[in-house]
């Protein structure tokens, strides 16, 4: 992509009220766009990144059996009745199309997915089965805030599994734990993310999250550094009375961090069937109730806590498997061979399929860097006069610390 065709730029001016560090840098870096409070536009940067995140957790969910649908955003009030939570979900965004009808914007899918699988899956044949949807999703936050991490308007993955048993419940569980790791170390963010014991609600003692370690973040949890898993600091005050002690081993001495929630899994059990009169009939022809299980992840809340974690001064600090370019390449000066090896060099990146960034635009060396720093994507290149000089151009890591000169013959064997 040649940086003087993007359709978005980089800006210099924010909004007063961003305070937090993944909104600041996401719309200076021309990633996103604020609409209004709690909704964002993802521009052309932006978007690429977040069909990265998708790819990732498509490919694992579909690993663990997961089936793909799409779920309409726009939702019966009757569906929200029958499980009584048309009054009772606080964030329920509701309209109207006139005096009688009225509906709900979806800002989660039990309401939807229990009654369509019930369709499909009534005999003990048909079950288990796991369905899930990307999706947006609409929630009226009172206090919209921290960019993408608490919005009104979001993109999640939301997987329901479907069971005969709690036993078999329990197994696929304990898949979709290992399938939320493998995700987390694609993202880049898996040593710094630990299952968390959460309340459970309405639906049993505990539920988990998964809360990603960093300084800037809204959750305080504990960490039990010999089970490594982490409880959340509002269940040890309800559970426990404000003594901080771990869930599976006991162990008092818990680090008390700050950190952001990138994902949670509960276990429904009958909450949901039992209020659509779902079941399934067993091996003996007797009617037994479908046990749930629900397992989330806010992809758009993603990428906004990936900048609060991988960032520096200048901008944000992309891992590899996200970042919407692999090169930023920088053509530096005016003189008429750099341009020529540049617009060469760009093309062949293209052709062997490595993704790239050309700042071909018409400003200045310091300006340049500086976009570069902001963008964040993992490899800078740079032609100018004096990589010439040496048939060379200059590669910088934007985690590293040093620039190195390499042949421009060996450019893309470097990569590859």
């Amino acid at each position: 992509m040649r940086q003087s065709k993007l359709f978005a730029k980089t800006v210099k001016d924010i909004p007063n009220e961003e305070k937090s560090i993944n909104a600041q840098f996401l719309i200076k870096g021309g990633f996103i766009d604020k609409t209004m409070s709690g909704v964002y536009t993802y521009l052309p940067l932006g978007w690429r990144v977040l069909r990265k995140i998708e790819k990732i957790v498509r490919e694992e969910i579909n690993a663990i059996g997961g089936q793909e649908i799409l779920m309409p955003a726009l939702q019966p009030k009757e569906n929200w009745q029958t499980t009584g939570r048309w009054e009772d979900f606080d964030a329920l965004i509701k309209v109207s199309i006139d005096e009688e009808e009225k509906y709900a914007l979806g800002p989660t899918h039990e309401e939807i997915i229990t009654p369509l699988v019930k369709k499909f899956a009534s005999s003990y044949k048909d079950l288990p089965t796991y369905v899930y949807q990307i999706q947006t999703k609409f929630r009226n936050e009172a206090r919209p805030k921290s960019g993408l991490l608490r919005g009104r308007e979001f993109i999640m993955k939301d997987l329901y599994s479907f069971h005969t048993s709690e036993e078999d419940l329990e197994n696929y569980y304990q898949k979709a734990e290992k399938a939320y790791e493998k995700i987390y170390n694609r993202l880049g963010i898996g040593p710094l993310t630990y299952k968390t014991f959460a309340s459970g609600g309405v639906f049993c003692q505990y539920s988990h999250e998964y809360q990603t370690i960093t300084p800037y973040g809204e959750d305080t949890i504990y960490l039990c550094e010999k089970c490594k898993v982490a409880v959340n600091k509002e269940i040890v005050i309800k559970e426990q009375g404000g003594i901080p002690e771990c869930v599976e081993c006991g162990n008092k001495k818990l680090k008390e961090i700050k950190a952001i929630e990138v994902g949670n899994i509960f276990k429904l059990k009958t909450k949901f069937s039992e209020s659509f009169n779902y079941q399934y009939t067993d091996e003996k022809g007797k009617l037994q109730p479908v046990v749930m299980g629900c397992y989330g992840i806010g992809v758009s809340r993603l990428a906004g806590a990936i900048v609060e974690i991988f960032h520096d001064d200048k901008g944000i600090i992309w891992p590899e498997s996200i970042a919407p370019y692999k090169v930023h390449l920088l053509s530096l000066g005016n003189d008429r061979k750099v341009a020529e090896k540049s617009e060469i060099l760009y093309n062949e990146l293209l052709e062997a399929g490595i993704e790239v960034l050309f700042d071909d635009r018409e400003e200045s060396a310091g300006v340049k860097f500086a976009d570069a720093d902001l963008i964040g994507l993992p490899y800078r290149l740079v032609v100018s006069p004096k990589t010439l000089e040496k048939d060379s151009v200059e590669v910088k890591k934007r985690d590293g610390d040093k620039e190195e000169l390499i042949k421009l013959k060996k450019v893309l064997g470097f990569f590859k």
